[in-house]
């Protein structure tokens, strides 16, 4: 009720706004001035009661706000009483305001010249806002009998012009997912037993993999890659076989679920897997390790290195075969798929997969999810954060992030996308905004310069525009 009230008397009442000195109801303002310092703002000005007076049964109330539109925020206020509305004041226990007081005295013991400085945090809403002054007098039983306001500045602002990026449209949406499973086996067997140890686990990842995308009716599954891996102990023929033969495995079990043709599922395998044996080792603290990988890395059959590692390195062969070696009998799969293209019929399905299958979407597609949405909103915001998160290193998904980061007033985030923007006209740009915004008017100007000389439109009238604020 008091912020409604607020407005309305302002807009009866009228306002002006100030010079660097003015006189206001016999209170000399000198100096004026509202600015943001990072997260606060700040209003400072100078005040001279030097032709000022109350009456002893009047109370003054003189109360700086940050006003733009219908929002407002209350700066501290100075209260001056004269001598019998004082001793009134305190009797009874009341106050002027419901607001903080910063100062207040009795007539008799005003300053002749007072500074005044206040701060509060600062909001989205307060760029462009305006400080005025609201004047209040009170008379017997705290009626108010006088009330007038005066605007003394304005906090300029650049009001920049963001340039979102339309990516092109991609041929094919070619995508893949993959994963590793570690199927379990009876010793040198092929078949496969669901229930045998934590198979039931490791099979339902294959499958939760392929139902993924198999079960979304926006994919084609276009292949799936199957290879098998077996450990180094055993003879080398051995574990061709068992590779081989698990491999196999794995290919029907996954035909006996699904109505794949055969061909499409491709297989391989790796009779020891050595590779992985050397990484473990890499990043291990055995005592021998480096021993160990110059064996690995050395030119000889694999049977005899096998042979000479468990022989030389009896007591680190004992511990990476119970704690390594279960981990290189591995099957990796990979299914690739392609997703449909959307077009502008498809936004609302666009907006859905933004929040629940964003991999499936294209930058381009990203974009027109945002066509309609006010660039302010929470959901249009969203779209760009998550589009930068699925692809981190494009060049256009860094300038829309960066943008939206702006937006909301997150130069940390934005200077971070800026980075990875490139050195397109749009980049270009928007390093302009980012440098108007942080107040380097002149560095920002070199960049909108380069920009419109490049042909990017916007640019000049965000040039205009920070002419306008550097003459001001």
């Amino acid at each position: 009720m008091k912020r409604i009230l607020f407005v309305l008397l302002f807009a009866v009442v009228g306002h002006f706004t100030l010079s660097a000195q003015t006189d206001f109801k016999k209170i000399i303002i000198n100096d004026a001035d509202i600015y943001r310092n990072n997260t606060v703002m700040t209003v400072n000005m100078d005040l001279d009661f030097t032709k000022f007076d109350v009456n002893s049964n009047r109370a003054v109330l003189i109360t700086p706000y940050i006003v733009k539109g219908d929002s407002q925020k209350a700066l501290p206020a100075l209260g001056i009483y004269g001598r019998n509305r004082y001793f009134y004041y305190v009797r009874n226990d009341q106050k002027l305001t419901e607001y903080e007081i910063k100062e207040q005295y009795i007539e008799s013991d005003v300053p002749e010249y007072l500074p005044y400085t206040a701060s509060v945090p600062f909001e989205n809403w307060m760029s462009g806002s305006e400080l005025v002054i609201e004047r209040k007098v009170y008379g017997c039983c705290g009626h108010l009998e006088e009330e007038d306001y005066c605007t003394l500045d304005t906090y300029r602002v650049f009001n920049p012009d963001f340039l979102y990026v339309k990516a092109p449209k991609p041929e094919k949406k070619e995508r893949f997912i993959e994963g590793n499973a570690f199927v379990d086996y009876p010793v040198s067997q092929t078949v496969i037993y669901p229930d045998y140890h934590n198979n039931t686990y490791e099979l339902s990842k294959i499958k939760g993999t392929i139902d993924s995308v198999k079960l979304d009716n926006d994919i084609t599954v276009t292949s799936i890659f199957i290879k098998g891996y077996a450990s180094p102990e055993s003879p080398y023929d051995n574990n061709t076989r068992l590779a081989k033969g698990r491999t196999e495995s794995i290919k029907e079990y996954v035909l006996g679920f699904y109505d794949f043709e055969r061909d499409l599922i491709r297989t391989d395998y790796e009779p020891e897997n050595w590779e992985g044996l050397r990484e473990y080792l890499v990043e291990s603290n055995l005592t021998h390790k480096s021993q160990i990988i110059n064996m690995i890395d050395a030119d000889m059959e694999p049977d005899r290195k096998e042979w000479l590692i468990k022989s030389k390195y009896k007591d680190e062969y004992k511990y990476l075969l119970e704690n390594c070696y279960p981990y290189l009998r591995r099957t990796y799969y990979r299914i690739d798929y392609i997703v449909r293209s959307f077009t502008e019929g498809d936004v609302d399905h666009i907006r859905e997969l933004v929040t629940t299958r964003p991999q499936n979407l294209s930058l381009e597609e990203f974009y027109l999810a945002s066509q309609g949405l006010d660039p302010e909103s929470e959901v249009f915001q969203e779209i760009f954060d998550v589009a930068v998160r699925m692809y981190p290193s494009d060049e256009i998904a860094n300038i829309n992030a960066a943008n939206v980061a702006m937006q909301r007033g997150d130069m940390q985030s934005a200077q971070k996308y800026i980075n990875r923007s490139g050195s397109s006209p749009e980049a270009i740009y928007a390093r302009g905004v980012y440098a108007a915004l942080d107040g380097d008017y002149s560095v920002a100007a070199s960049f909108f310069q380069t920009a419109s000389a490049l042909g990017v439109e916007q640019a000049k009238s965000q040039l205009e525009q920070l002419s306008f604020l550097s003459d001001n």
